[in-house]
């Protein structure tokens, strides 16, 4: 196992009030916040080991409410990765997770990109987003699902884990996409050396 962990930057987004920071500081600090309050910019570190790699995570918790976009592009510039967050009892917040769907791919001018849709509250019986409805919405958007509770901390480190996962698959697969593009361009070049000659 190497002893230099790869830094990687994660960003938690979603509407106002499903869970983000609660989700967010359950992780790093296991404990379970009961008040709202809105956050405006938060950032956390946390060292982990993930899949026999040290990796440690710069996430930064957001503000999801409206006037606090203008933000909120700054930060989708600088994020890796991207957590999802909706509440499975709000409709509402399930809606608009195309939104910030379709803001964090346009940012990064991609297609695709690390993202993983979290259902948040799933301890809380007045569920309002069916299964099949989520399902539909992952194909949709091409996007892994977890459903999670930051009230009993369930599925919060996975979550974080499979995020960092998407990332360094995507990181790989950018990686070799690049290398391939520079052996083009080696080979391009000799062959115009040759013609020269």
């Amino acid at each position: 196992m190497s002893a230099v962990s790869s830094v990687y930057k994660l960003v938690v987004v979603g509407p106002g009030g499903v869970g983000k920071s609660a989700i967010t500081i359950q992780f790093i600090q296991s404990y379970f916040v009961t008040d709202y309050d809105p956050t405006i910019e938060d950032s956390y570190t946390k060292q982990c080991l993930i899949d026999d790699r040290v990796a440690k995570l710069d996430i930064l918790d957001t503000a999801g409410q409206e006037e606090f976009s203008a933000m909120r592009e700054q930060y989708m510039r600088s994020g890796e990765g991207f957590l999802l967050v909706f509440s499975l009892n709000d409709r509402g917040s399930f809606e608009e997770i195309y939104k910030f769907h379709k803001s964090v791919l346009r940012v990064k001018d991609r297609d695709v990109f690390p993202i993983l849709i979290v259902g948040n509250k799933s301890d809380l019986p007045n569920r309002q987003v069916s299964q099949a409805d989520i399902e539909n919405m992952a194909k949709q958007l091409k996007t892994p699902y977890i459903e999670c509770s930051a009230k009993h901390r369930i599925n919060i480190d996975e979550a974080f884990f499979e995020l960092v996962r998407l990332v360094r698959r995507f990181q790989a697969i950018e990686r070799s996409a690049a290398e391939k593009a520079e052996a083009e361009e080696d080979k391009k070049k000799k062959k115009s050396k040759c013609v020269l000659l």
